[in-house]
């Protein structure tokens, strides 16, 4: 195939027309400036040279997407990884997902850190909440498991839903009805039944049996 015309397009992209190679009619391809400064008018370019070029492009968005994704907050791989393949092949998702993490831009590990501690401390949910949620955002099972092991040697769960239940839940429990709403609302949190009765063992509940 030979490379008939060269031509700004938008912003930074440039299109590149291309003829010959069995092409019933000229082709075109858009790349940013700094690939398309890799070839030239009138440069004969192989089909797997054309698809190299496509690819390279290909990567420098995903790789500019995804570091857009990641200033906005942090992504575990898997999580990144699905949001590019929606614009992208799995090739360059894969490539471009690998490197940052190589870089150290994509940690998984720090991720469910700072989730975890977003999520018991933040937002007060329960453990299988916190489990739920983190598995949601595409944490491996095992850093998952070591995360809360880590985060339970450390933290109070009780006094944690304890202030939850002063702050946000006591003024509902005067009735049957509200304790059951409450009992509802720690359950969505991730609190097991087990927690749930303990905390609110603290309250003269003699209208609740």
């Amino acid at each position: 195939m030979k490379i008939v015309d060269i031509s700004p397009f938008k912003g930074s992209t440039v299109c590149i027309e291309l003829s010959g190679g069995g092409l019933a009619q000229n082709m075109k391809i858009y790349l940013h400036r700094d690939i398309a400064a890799e070839v030239s008018k009138g440069m004969d370019i192989t089909e797997e040279q054309a698809d190299m070029l496509i690819h390279k492009n290909d990567v420098r968005k995903a790789r500019e997407r995804a570091l857009y994704l990641m200033e906005s907050r942090d992504h575990s791989y898997s999580e990144l990884f699905d949001k590019l393949e929606k614009n992208y092949p799995e090739d360059v998702c894969f490539e471009v997902c690998s490197r940052l993490a190589e870089l150290g831009i994509i940690n998984d590990r720090r991720y469910a850190e700072k989730l975890c501690r977003q999520l018991f401390e933040i937002k007060k949910l329960g453990k299988y909440r916190v489990r739920q949620e983190m598995r949601m955002k595409g944490i491996p099972g095992d850093i998952i498991d070591e995360t809360l092991e880590e985060f339970a040697e450390e933290d109070d769960s009780f006094a944690r839903l304890e202030e939850l239940v002063e702050k946000k839940y006591e003024r509902y429990l005067v009735d049957r009805k509200g304790v059951e709403k409450v009992k509802a609302a720690l359950a969505r949190k991730g609190y097991s039944y087990g927690e749930i009765r303990e905390v609110l063992d603290l309250y003269d509940l003699d209208f609740e049996e």
